[in-house]
């Protein structure tokens, strides 16, 4: 495999794509090649850090998916990708759906960063309005509205998730994962913190395998996060997680 031309697409802060640029700027990214980054929206945190790098004139651009239909907003995102030979690209912390015309076109060239345990084709904490700091409320709703004593957990915790960017939110297959521990008292600000240096980590990790030409989906071998029975339970806890975070 040559070269990635890795495109970055972001939303906030931008907090994994600093971590990730500053690896590369540290030579610690073999294979990989940082080459544009495209913010739905203006005046957001990612677009400062990104100015601090060694990008090529143009590289860094906004293109915000409002007033425009799926098509037209696929197509800027495919122009932006082609003027700068993107061949894979990553969401860190990116909020609109990508476009089905994007996905298509880098179909198992891509990444999506989210914050929860996913698990495609089960019940998992993936989906419509299930982003950020939502992610781990409604983890910890989900939790402790379950038996205490359930012998199927008996060491809590969430996690954070590498995967594919699919045309649906959160339903690509799985890249890699990592556990991140619960602790008692945990509020959902706290578990945020003490996991995104795991994302950060993870997101790395998965770019490392990438250039190595080793990246593959993976599945669970220990059973879902989310039990069947368990799913009106799940259901509350997005909800609520929502209500928390609006």
């Amino acid at each position: 495999m040559g070269e990635v031309r890795l495109a970055m697409l972001v939303s906030g802060g931008g907090t994994t794509m600093e971590a990730i640029l500053q690896c590369w700027a540290q030579c610690q990214l073999p294979g990989i090649a940082p080459v544009a980054v495209i913010a739905s929206k203006e005046d957001i945190g990612a677009i400062e850090k990104a100015r601090a790098y060694d990008f090529e004139r143009g590289a860094i651009t906004v293109i915000s998916p409002r007033g425009k239909s799926q098509e037209q907003f696929g197509q800027e995102i495919l122009t932006h990708f082609e003027s700068f030979g993107v061949t894979h690209f990553g969401q860190y912390g990116w909020m609109p759906l990508t476009p089905p015309a994007v996905v298509k076109a880098f179909a198992g060239c891509s990444i999506n960063q989210h914050p929860g345990p996913l698990d495609p084709g089960r019940p998992d904490f993936g989906g419509k309005g299930m982003y950020g700091i939502r992610v781990h409320a409604a983890v910890l709703h989900f939790l402790r509205m379950l038996d205490p004593i359930d012998p199927r957990r008996d060491s809590p915790c969430t996690e954070v998730t590498a995967q594919r960017v699919a045309c649906d939110f959160d339903e690509g297959g799985v890249l890699g994962w990592r556990c991140v521990q619960i602790l008692e008292g945990d509020t959902p600000e706290q578990l945020q913190q003490r996991a995104l240096p795991l994302e950060h980590r993870l997101q790395i990790e998965t770019l490392i395998r990438l250039g190595e030409g080793r990246l593959t989906t993976i599945e669970r071998t220990d059973g879902p996060y989310v039990f069947p029975e368990e799913d009106a339970i799940l259901a509350t806890a997005k909800n609520l997680a929502i209500e928390d975070y609006p």
